[in-house]
C-alpha cells in the first residue's frame, strides 16, 4: 500500500469514526431505562423495551467497530504490510479495507 492508498484509507476511517462518535450519545440516550411509572400504555411500554433491544445492539455493534478501525489506523502506520493479504501478499481492495478495517486476508482467500 503506497501512502497515497494510506491517506486515503486513514481519512476514510477517521470520518467513519466521527460519525460513530456522533451517533453513540443518541444511541446511549435510547438506552436509558424508562421510568416504571412513566405513564405510557402496555403496548408502547412494550415498544419502548423493543427499541431499546435494538438500539443496545446497535450501540454494541458500533463500540465494535470503532475498536477495530482505531486498531486499522494504528496498523496502517505501523505494520509495513498493512493492506496485503497474509495469505497471497495481494493487494487488498480499498473496498474490503473500508469494509472490514480488521481484515487481513482477500476475498479470494477469505473464501
Amino acid at each position: 500500500m503506497d501512502r497515497n492508498q494510506k491517506e486515503l484509507f486513514k481519512k476514510a476511517a477517521l470520518k467513519e469514526i466521527e460519525g460513530i462518535q456522533a451517533e453513540i450519545p443518541r444511541l446511549e440516550k435510547q438506552c436509558e431505562p424508562i421510568a416504571p411509572d412513566a405513564s405510557l400504555g402496555r403496548l408502547t411500554r412494550m415498544d419502548n423495551i423493543v427499541n431499546q433491544a435494538v438500539a443496545e445492539k446497535q450501540l454494541s455493534n458500533l463500540k465494535a467497530r470503532l475498536l477495530k478501525l482505531g486498531k486499522a489506523l494504528k496498523d496502517v502506520d505501523e505494520d509495513e504490510d498493512f493492506g496485503r493479504c497474509i495469505e497471497c501478499d495481494e493487494p487488498i481492495p480499498m473496498a474490503r479495507l473500508l469494509a472490514m478495517p480488521e481484515t487481513r486476508l482477500c476475498v479470494n482467500c477469505a473464501e
